[in-house]
């Protein structure tokens, strides 16, 4: 079969690498499409992944979004026109469920947000949607969305990838001084998010008086931010780590964001949601089963109690077990 496979941001990369890299010993023929947004293009180039860019980041305000979501549509259309594609999948991505209705093709869409305006698009035009569990679908159904297609796969989005190599050996920090605290700052050009932007600076220079903090931006403006002379002494990531290359080496865990966050909490490692938008159910799932905390108005002795009180502990492997049927139930969609 012909599949493509459309990747419009960082997280994108890390859900669909096993499954494209097994498709394609498999025999299948994958075509590749991602937008230049975050780290998505530094995250395949890392992993060896061929692809084809379309679009790019279209900021923080709606219209740009918008206009910029219609002209990548016409691209991807004109791209895959006569490619033959049997069947397209995406996660989060608004613009394929329409390219793929234009080319005739039908389209899988997955997305566990449920706060992104750009979903009410794509869940008319897409085929197949699949959401968590646990997101009432009342909240996916509408006028010209039929119950009929969506579909809920058990556990959570991050399982579907993680339950395959969850096992990390983890160094050892003992003989440093310090012990290891990756952040990763706020999504702050998604349209979901009117969160404080920058909130953690001052938080952040007091940590390092006690922990190695190590930032980890998702583009080259948060770089540039990090880089002032207040940061000094922090280790900044110019370029995206490998995922086993962070949980090795990571004592807590603090985000701002979503997916990250959410990786290290079904990986056992101690995670601070500091969330400045409104929670995603998916977040509520998880703090509620006491696999994440969430602390929006974070503090420094916040931080010292969780370090001197959580340890380390095994990936969460019910969910990892639910992944891994989520996984297979994606597969057999793709390739029926």
């Amino acid at each position: 079969m012909k599949i493509w496979f459309d990747l419009t941001n960082s997280p994108h990369v890390h859900f669909f690498r096993e499954m494209i890299n097994e498709l394609r010993a498999e025999g299948h023929e994958l075509i590749i499409t991602a937008r230049d947004q975050a780290n998505t293009i530094d995250l395949l180039n890392l992993y060896g992944i061929e692809y084809t860019i379309v679009g790019k980041s279209y900021g923080k305000k709606l219209i740009h979004k918008i206009l910029g979501n219609i002209c990548r549509v016409f691209l991807l259309v004109k791209l895959l026109n006569k490619q033959n594609v049997d069947v397209a999948i995406s996660q989060s991505s608004f613009t394929s469920p329409i390219a793929g209705f234009f080319l005739k093709v039908p389209t899988i869409y997955t997305n566990d947000n449920e706060h992104a305006l750009g979903n009410k698009v794509a869940f008319i035009f897409a085929s197949k949607i699949l959401v968590p569990e646990f997101i009432p679908l009342q909240k996916v159904e509408g006028p010209f969305v039929s119950r009929k297609k969506i579909l809920q796969y058990p556990g959570v989005k991050e399982g579907i990838y993680l339950w395959r190599d969850h096992l990390y050996v983890r160094k050892s920090n003992l003989s440093h001084h310090k012990l290891k605290v990756y952040y990763r700052p706020e999504p702050y050009s998604a349209q979901y998010y009117n969160g404080r932007v920058n909130g953690f600076d001052e938080l952040l220079v007091r940590l390092k008086e006690s922990f190695n903090i190590v930032i980890l931006p998702r583009d080259k403006f948060q770089i540039e931010h990090f880089s002032q002379s207040q940061f000094v002494g922090m280790e900044i990531c110019r370029k995206p780590l490998a995922f086993d290359e962070i949980v090795s080496d990571c004592d807590l865990f603090i985000g701002a964001g979503g997916t990250m966050t959410r990786e290290m909490a079904v990986c056992g490692i101690p995670t601070i949601s500091v969330y400045q938008g409104e929670l995603l159910d998916v977040d509520r799932f998880l703090i509620d089963n006491n696999l994440m905390l969430y602390n929006p108005n974070l503090t420094e002795g916040y931080v010292l109690d969780v370090m001197r009180q959580k340890k380390i502990s095994s990936p969460n492997l019910i969910l990892l077990e639910k992944g891994k049927k989520a996984y297979e139930l994606i597969k057999s969609l793709l390739t029926k």
